[in-house]
């Protein structure tokens, strides 16, 4: 099994088979990577330019707009993942469409951070309304199933997200087995559409969920070669549930650099279709009742949050040394893949 590589070239005349090609990866493997997609590079590169100064400020500028409670603005070292009990290494700035009031940084700290950002965003969305339209179309749905339940149609309920992300560099560090630059998860969203610089790997998937909510998982852990001129796509647990289970939302990781890899900072940017806070998320089988998009963050978020806290009562009872140098608190469903 490996992640497959789809191609957009001529999508109006190959349309079927792009359908076909979309479905069966979402199927099987949950990832998949477009190329020819249609977003220039050049715009691409801006974004990440954008991530870069904005990353190199001080952090007493960056926390001028802090991670607010509903899902946007700046963190570090803060997202402790159920499935290792250590903080990702890493810091992320997020950014909606929605409740953004305040959280943009300033010209006077970053020039047109917002219009460029703003414009990122509108053509990330807008190619990713091309592949939820897709999928609604493979799965025997009304064409605007996913896209009409994601895309502020101007009343302001949005959850989408993008998220920059700056890895920290590792040059002269030592970490113990459990830390990671992004533990093992699997996205609670619609759709994800991940940019990545040439050469800054490390992302790797791991196929095997059967039903969503669950935590299985296969036994290999498949890398995901990292280029600039491709878009890394994964399925998230809303739309495994509004597909009934037929698309898979799959567990995946970013591990530390390993022997001669290169060890510096890694960047990538992220855009989380999310649904709108008042779609109602529900298959065409009605295998689940019916949940808002809204509500369905908010259980995500919130379980998320007891285990993660459950993690930090457990790990107030080791030393430091201990929690740093060893496998620790990995909870029982993950052991195995651990």
């Amino acid at each position: 099994m490996s992640v497959p590589t789809i191609s957009l070239h001529d999508f109006d005349v190959r349309r079927q088979e792009i359908i076909n090609e979309l479905m069966d990866a979402s199927m099987n493997v949950g990832f998949f990577t477009l190329s020819n997609h249609g977003i220039p590079l050049e715009d691409v590169q801006a974004a990440f330019d954008l991530s870069r100064d904005f990353f190199a400020l001080p952090d007493e500028v960056k926390s001028k707009t802090p991670l607010n409670g509903k899902n946007a603005g700046w963190e570090k070292n803060t997202q402790v993942r159920p499935s290792t009990g250590t903080a990702d290494q890493k810091e992320s700035m997020q950014l909606q469409f929605a409740r953004m009031d305040g959280l943009w940084p300033s010209d006077e700290d970053i020039p047109a951070f917002r219009a460029i950002a703003e414009k990122f965003m509108h053509q990330v969305r807008d190619l990713s309304v091309k592949v939820m339209e897709c999928f609604a179309e493979g799965l025997g749905l009304p064409l605007d199933t996913f896209t009409q339940g994601t895309v502020d149609p101007g009343v302001g309920d949005s959850q989408d997200v993008l998220r920059l992300l700056h890895y920290h560099s590792t040059e002269g560090k030592t970490f113990g087995p459990n830390f990671w630059r992004a533990g093992a998860h699997a996205d609670f969203d619609v759709l994800t559409m991940l940019f990545q610089r040439d050469g800054e790997g490390g992302l790797e998937v791991c196929p095997g969920r059967k039903v969503v909510g669950d935590f299985g998982m296969g036994q290999e852990w498949l890398p995901v070669e990292a280029r600039l001129d491709r878009i890394v796509c994964n399925i998230g647990d809303q739309l495994m549930r509004w597909s009934d289970d037929r698309l898979k939302s799959t567990y995946h990781r970013v591990r530390l650099p390993e022997g001669e890899e290169r060890r510096g900072p890694r960047y990538s940017i992220a855009f989380f279709n999310q649904a709108r806070t008042d779609s109602i998320i529900q298959g065409p089988q009605k295998k689940y009742p019916p949940i808002t998009g809204g509500q369905f963050i908010a259980d995500a978020m919130a379980k998320n949050r007891m285990q993660s806290a459950e993690i930090a009562k457990l790990a107030a009872k080791e030393s430091a040394e201990e929690v740093a140098s060893r496998i620790h608190f990995v909870p029982q469903h993950l052991q195995a893949a651990a």
